[in-house]
């Protein structure tokens, strides 16, 4: 399989288990991990990944019972966008949103194709638009709401709201080699490079009139770039402090290691490998979302009873 550009996205949402509802049952994404944010063990950190568990579709979100709801603005990650089948398949997910009376935008043009624009029930702003891609290599895998003919299968695109989207585009090519390969309608500058799974690509679309966004639940909180291994993220991790960008250093989190700095407009952008071990479980068997186990990092195990005894719930 060619290799994905985005290795995840992560946003906040307000209760764990509305996320599960919205994500698992609505959306048909399978549960991959139910763990903890490892900087703060008393958040619930969800990773949900299309049914065939491909690198490449991993979404994932925070709990964040306490605090504002993010308020617009530049500067942030507007909008994360999966890949479906076919045209066919917006007209489905048009139908079932309406009649599960999920706010949606209707059917759009953008991008020399069309898109499907809709919202999760905090406000985190998502999209549907047709894969490009080929058809023998990559499928959906539905649910019994939703058909294989229109199953998510993955990211399309992740659209990043700047100020000065140069400066981003700048950094993307000398760090992941992502070049500028359209412009739509001289605001927005698409980013992608050749021969990478589903043709992902990331939209930088200038805003210089806004406010700042101020991060919050419904947010975007990151997103991450995929790197093959530990060789490759240490290279970048150079490149990052040569430029005397704000990082974190490599962290081992088990299931993938990765770095973290802020780029010319300080979005959080992680780079993460696809090397990690990932605990599998089978999640389908358990009637209820309480009932799925939580999995750990082996370096948290010894601190499963206090981590349990203190995740936040209503």
């Amino acid at each position: 399989m060619n290799k994905s550009i985005i290795h995840h996205v992560s946003v906040i949402n307000r209760d764990v288990s509305k996320t599960y509802e919205f994500y698992h049952d609505i959306l048909g994404l399978s549960l991959l991990l139910k763990t903890v944010n490892q900087d703060d063990i008393s958040m619930y950190h969800l990773f949900f990944v299309n049914k065939d568990g491909q690198p490449g579709t991993n979404f994932t979100i925070f709990e964040m019972q306490d605090g504002m709801d993010r308020k617009f603005g530049t500067n942030g990650i507007e909008r994360i966008v999966f890949a479906v089948p076919s045209v066919e398949s917006l007209y489905f997910w048009e139908k079932y949103l309406n009649e599960l009376d999920l706010f949606n935008c209707e059917i759009e043009e953008y991008n020399d194709s069309k898109i499907l624009r809709f919202e999760d029930f905090d406000g985190v702003q998502l999209g549907f638009v047709p894969a490009r891609y080929d058809r023998k290599v990559y499928t959906g895998k539905g649910t019994e709401k939703i058909p294989d003919e229109h199953a998510i299968i993955g990211f399309d695109s992740v659209h990043l709201r700047v100020r000065y989207p140069e400066a981003s585009a700048i950094l993307f090519k000398q760090f992941f080699d992502l070049s500028i390969s359209k412009t739509l309608d001289d605001e927005v500058m698409v980013l992608s490079s050749e021969n990478t799974f589903l043709n992902q690509e990331i939209h930088l679309m200038e805003d210089k009139k806004s406010p700042l966004e101020v991060m919050g639940i419904g947010g975007s909180h990151h997103l991450a770039i995929t790197v093959q291994d530990r060789e490759e993220l240490e290279e970048i991790d150079a490149k990052i402090n040569e430029r005397n960008f704000k990082s974190s250093g490599i962290k081992d989190r088990e299931f993938f290691q990765s770095t973290y700095y802020r780029e010319p407009n300080n979005i959080l952008i992680e780079v993460a490998t696809l090397e990690g071990h990932v605990p599998k479980v089978d999640h389908e068997k358990y009637a209820s979302f309480d009932e799925i186990p939580l999995q750990l990092p082996e370096f948290l195990e010894a601190r499963r009873g206090f981590i349990t005894d203190n995740l936040k719930r209503l």
